[in-house]
């Protein structure tokens, strides 16, 4: 059963969320805030969180600031500010979705499905992350603390780089198109972008392959596939 963070002020749309999303079959925990959040995500594994921005103590935008530098969680903004540079704002900190309120429990539901049954056919669920260490040649990507090291020196990656490479680490030799790359990461169908994901691989190559080793291949045509070290 995959389980659901939802961070909220609000309690009665907590509640609505939680009895709808646990009525599809969904483990769901609750926090009023980003930082009853990182104490929830330190307690416990979540698969996916559903997140306010406009909070106490702690906002959505910063709590994801904070997130970002240990996990890539997938995390859906559902909010009342609708303006198109908190949106950007928001993807840009790393968010998977945004969403503005209010939203039909049908949609919110049918994205949650979206992003979970993407990340468990390109294998990035909370469970893969117990595998610890993935290691391709000199390069390693801890999985409990998400860094990344290559001949033991650390390599500063953004969010969107890391799910690349874990993506690709976790699947060595198989081949995914620049449309799927783009929808495990990014998971925007309609915003297709393919300079963006051109720009994201050059930069991610870029940075693990500096000591000349070729660990992202291109397939003429097709894609890109790791190969083994």
């Amino acid at each position: 059963m995959f389980k659901v963070l939802i961070v909220e002020d609000e309690q009665d749309i907590r509640v609505l969320m939680k009895t709808y999303l646990a009525s599809k079959g969904y483990d769901v925990v609750e926090a009023r805030n980003g930082l009853e959040a990182l104490l929830v995500l330190k307690e416990m594994k979540i698969d996916l969180i559903l997140c306010d921005v406009m909070m106490p103590l702690l906002d959505g935008f910063n709590f994801l600031r904070e997130l970002r530098k240990t996990s890539v969680i997938p995390l859906i903004f559902l909010t009342a500010r609708g303006d198109s540079m908190d949106k950007i704002l928001g993807l840009g900190l790393g968010a998977d979705d945004y969403l503005v309120k209010p939203v039909e429990m049908e949609e919110l539901s049918a994205r949650v499905d979206a992003k979970l049954r993407r990340m468990h056919v390109y294998g990035v669920t909370a469970e893969s992350n117990q595998q610890a260490v993935l290691k391709n040649g000199n390069l390693l990507f801890d999985l409990n603390s998400y860094t990344v090291t290559l001949n033991q020196k650390p390599i500063e990656l953004t969010a969107k780089e890391l799910k690349l490479l874990q993506l690709f680490m976790m699947n060595i030799d198989k081949v995914f198109t620049k449309k799927q790359l783009y929808k495990s990461v990014w998971d925007e169908d309609y915003l297709y972008d393919d300079n963006t994901i051109m720009v994201t691989l050059s930069r991610l190559r870029g940075k693990i392959e500096c000591a000349g080793e070729c660990y992202i291949h291109t397939i003429r045509g097709i894609g890109y596939k790791m190969l083994e070290v």
